[in-house]
């Protein structure tokens, strides 16, 4: 793709601007010739042809947009000139053919990975410390503050600051000189190498804001959500928190996690504040039980796995209008190589499928999940509106200035990160992972909330691309950051993990680019490489309440 301009679709009548390009440049598509009436930034398209007022407007091979006046070809299309519009769908499929990637590069690769007694396989070995209520935060950052870096664990940073080395200094009445030459800073690495349980790759943190107040269902959802997350794969066992009066009661977490799986011998202590002798002997017993609970946890080692126990979620956040053409369609060629393995790609973000809604329910392999999904949609569309704020109010500032103008057009280019392969599961928010192929989950556009709904879905692994940058991580499982173009990899090497931009460039092609994803979410699964989220100490986690979220 080393052009300076591309028609994505054949069908497309707007022209997407590789470089910048100048005003009286001479393009020519298709045969036909056109100059450019005035400057084209990078990433912004520009008419292919002249429109008139209320003109279908089409980006890979899908509708976009409509015209709001008068463009003549060769113009710049802004949001001054075209509003969004997007084709409408039924719930009855039409027919869908599925090609299947070659796999020959992957049929006999293995990942590392910590093997759980229910059968499935975990990239990372996590013990947990929840709240089932905002009320207990407290008492979490108390928990954390006692055992995180005191066992080799960092907590929001990606070092640690021995102020115990210059304390012991300002004892011994060390000179200046000396505790300004005491080295007091660790890294990620050697923490990691000093780490008391070196088979336990964290102790993590989930604080929130809920489990009491607002509406019954908030903590039913909460409980379901928290459950999915002591039963990923990457997870060891937990130590629960629990005030005693909220909405989000202990037996209702226990029902959560027996709803998940019936059969769990996963090791989660319960402690409730408002039945202990006092707040020191509550954390006291929480302290305890975690760390014998890490014990546990540090027995397990890694061992090979066949790459069809991957459950990979795929995000995207901060787009550009390099993002569905290089990071997310290399994403989607990954996810469907990951299908023909027996893996299970987890593609979410609801209003971001506005405008593809149609393809999706084709690619359904049953009709109860194409009329589920087109009940999830036109629910969460609904109530988009009714708040004041419809689906074409999703593109974010960031997304307007980097070329995406519509939301049709960002959801166009988003779903191309869920490949080509028939969809074999909808799934509403917490509803877990259970078949392999690709599966849909239902979570809102908010990058950290949707990433949130992945993990406690099932997601043991999770790429998120992105255009303009963003540092997102996950308290649980890996995130990959996928930048779409170099400039951005260049400029954040230190949060980027791989750089898809060379597809832009012509260095790659998205089936070459696909494969070295592939490549990279095995080394990072086998605990070869960190993703750069872990190393930073990203813990992203915020639950969703279910409202209107874009």
């Amino acid at each position: 793709m080393s052009k300076n301009y591309i028609q994505i679709d054949a069908k497309d009548n707007i022209i997407v601007a590789i470089t910048a390009l100048s005003k009286g440049t001479v393009v020519t598509i298709a045969g036909k010739q056109i100059v450019l009436q005035q400057d084209i930034k990078q990433k912004h398209k520009f008419a292919l042809h002249d429109f008139n007022p209320a003109d279908k407007i089409f980006m890979y091979g899908v509708l976009i947009g409509k015209a709001t006046t008068t463009i003549k070809a060769g113009s710049a299309i802004t949001t001054e000139n075209i509003k969004h519009a997007s084709s409408d769908f039924t719930n009855q499929k039409k027919e869908f053919v599925w090609s299947t990637p070659n796999i020959s590069k992957f049929k006999d690769k293995t990942f590392n990975g910590y093997h759980r007694k229910d059968g499935k396989v975990g990239t990372a070995n996590y013990w947990l410390v929840i709240p089932l209520t905002f009320c207990e935060n407290r008492n979490i950052d108390v928990i954390e503050a006692a055992l995180a870096e005191k066992l080799g664990y960092q907590t929001k940073k990606d070092f640690a600051v021995d102020t115990d080395a210059l304390i012991k200094q300002y004892k011994a009445r060390a000179h200046k000189d000396d505790i300004l030459n005491t080295p007091i800073i660790t890294s990620h690495e050697e923490m990691a190498k000093n780490r008391v349980f070196p088979n336990v790759d964290g102790i993590k943190f989930l604080k929130h804001d809920g489990g009491c107040g607002g509406i019954r269902q908030d903590s039913e959802t909460l409980c379901k959500l928290l459950a999915g997350y002591i039963c990923n794969p990457n997870v060891a066992g937990a130590t629960i928190l629990s005030l005693g009066c909220q909405n989000a009661q202990i037996s209702m977490m226990q029902e959560a996690i027996l709803a998940i799986d019936p059969s769990t011998t996963k090791p989660v202590y319960y402690l409730e504040q408002q039945r202990s002798l006092s707040e020191r002997n509550f954390i006291e017993e929480a302290v305890k039980h975690t760390f014998l609970g890490l014990i546990e946890a540090n027995k397990i080692t890694r061992k090979p796995a066949p790459l069809h126990k991957l459950v990979l979620g795929l995000e995207c956040g901060g787009s550009d209008g390099f993002s569905g053409i290089s990071a997310n369609p290399a994403l989607g060629y990954a996810s469907d190589l990951l299908v023909a393995l027996g893996g299970s790609p987890v593609l979410a973000e609801f209003p971001e499928l506005n405008g593809v809604e149609q393809e999706i329910i084709n690619r359904c392999v049953t009709e109860e999940d194409s009329k589920k999904f087109y009940n999830l949609m036109r629910a969460y569309s609904a109530a988009a509106v009714a708040v004041g704020s419809g689906f074409e109010n999703n593109p974010s500032p960031g997304n307007i200035k980097d070329g995406l103008i519509t939301d049709a057009m960002k959801s166009a280019g988003a779903a191309k990160k869920g490949g080509t392969s028939p969809v074999v599961s909808v799934l509403d928010y917490t509803e877990q992972v259970t078949k392999p192929g690709l599966n849909l989950l239902c979570t809102p556009g908010n990058d950290v909330e949707s990433t949130t709904g992945l993990v406690g879905s099932g997601c043991n692994v999770v790429v998120f691309t992105t255009g303009l940058g963003t540092p997102t991580g996950n308290p649980v499982a890996p995130v990959l950051k996928m930048s779409s173009n170099t400039n951005l990899y260049q400029r954040m090497q230190d949060i980027i993990d791989i750089n898809a931009g060379t597809v832009i460039s012509g260095e790659d092609t998205i089936e070459t680019m696909g494969e070295k994803i592939l490549e990279h979410i095995i080394k990072v699964a086998s605990g070869e490489l960190a993703s750069k989220a872990v190393i930073h100490g990203n813990n992203d986690f915020i639950p969703w309440k279910r409202g209107v979220s874009l």
